[in-house]
């Protein structure tokens, strides 16, 4: 589980108490400091880290972890034998070694790296691989947090950041918040198949090597989606696409993050929208490309074991394909009244994008 800490030590005194506040409010997980008067009066529902200036004796009734700075092996050796917590400024090579030591060995290590490239943090992270240490690495932005966390498809067990405002605070928490949810999919009867003629299709071309099992949830209302399997399966005539999704025609929905939809036609580089297999699991997947090109197209229409209609309009073309219970792979020209489909019914209703309880009639 990610975590994150609030550093205080930098922070203006007139900003601390509503920085404060806001890390109580958002759960985060620690707020450090260097003396402990302000760490002496957090409630108990978060860690109070010190980091002790120099003079400063720590009292273990006001913080409940001390990070003692770490210039050599013999200081992680000593921590070692207390179970006590580094603090490592890597600025060269030995340094380097010395984070990977204390990473290895200690329950926390937090880093702060000068270079700004993130192959200090890989080694690190590397070295880690089968420890049961936390490592918390030092960010200067929410941006870089976000970066921080996804390094080596593992990241930093956790973040320390100083913020610049509540709103820092805020966005940290939801960064942590990241993993999406699992969704319960559902079985889909096709009701009837209709060729419509010529319209604009969109193919949305992610970042990521897409499974066999995985693709996007779309559909032409709000409240029902049909998933579209990636071009991970071959085909005649030319080579397989596994980073592309054939997901249909431009006023279509998707499902992103955050449940939240977009328009087909919105998707730009750099978008964010859910890859999701057919047991339900979802990762977030960035948009490299959209092309939107016109095509002849079929509507698919089905009806959820609930009873919720769906339809969803796509490229009609025998090697458009979504994917079916024990995720069977189908291809849309062949699909006939009868044929099942893996789907997802969602409850809400929308308004740019976002759910809401409104009164709406999609059909």
């Amino acid at each position: 589980m990610k975590f994150a800490w609030i550093d205080l030590r930098t922070v203006p005194h007139d900003q601390r108490s509503a920085i404060v506040e806001a890390a109580v409010h958002a759960g985060i997980d620690g707020v450090l400091d260097d003396t402990p008067d302000v760490l002496a009066t957090l409630p108990p529902t978060i860690r109070r880290v010190l980091i002790p200036a120099d003079g400063v004796e720590p009292d273990a009734n006001q913080v409940d972890l001390v990070v003692h700075p770490a210039t050599d092996v013999a200081t992680i050796d000593r921590l070692r034998d207390i179970g006590g917590a580094a603090f490592v400024n890597v600025v060269d090579e030995p340094t380097l070694r010395l984070a990977c030591a204390a990473g290895t060995a200690l329950p926390y290590t937090v880093v702060s790296f000068r270079d700004p490239t993130k192959i200090p943090l890989e080694i690190v992270i590397a070295a880690m691989d089968h420890s049961d240490g936390k490592l918390v690495c030092e960010v200067s932005s929410t941006e870089e947090a976000a970066i921080v966390l996804d390094v080596l498809e593992k990241g930093s067990d956790g973040i320390l950041l100083a913020p610049r405002s509540a709103s820092d605070v805020f966005e940290l928490a939801r960064l942590l918040r990241g993993q999406t949810p699992e969704l319960e999919l559902t079985t889909l009867i096709v009701d009837s198949i209709e060729h419509n003629g010529l319209g604009d299709r969109v193919c949305v071309d992610t970042c990521t090597h897409l499974r066999q099992d995985e693709g996007m949830l779309v559909g032409s209302y709000a409240h029902g989606f049909v998933l579209c399997v990636s071009e991970t399966h071959p085909l005649p005539y030319m080579p397989t696409r596994p980073f592309r999704v054939n997901a249909g025609a431009l006023h279509s929905y998707v499902l992103s993050t955050d449940n939240k939809t977009h328009y087909l036609s919105e998707l730009t580089s750099g978008s964010t929208v859910l890859a999701v297999s057919a047991n339900g699991q979802t990762r977030p997947v960035t948009v490299g490309r959209v092309k939107i090109e016109s095509r002849p197209l079929l509507t698919i229409k089905a009806t959820s074991e609930e009873g919720v209609p769906v339809s969803l309009t796509v490229q009609d073309d025998w090697h458009v394909r979504v994917l079916g219970p024990g995720a069977a792979v189908l291809n849309v020209t062949e699909l006939r009244p009868g044929s099942k489909l893996l789907g997802y019914i969602s409850t809400d209703k929308r308004h740019v994008g976002w759910p809401i309880g409104e009164f709406c009639i999609e059909k």
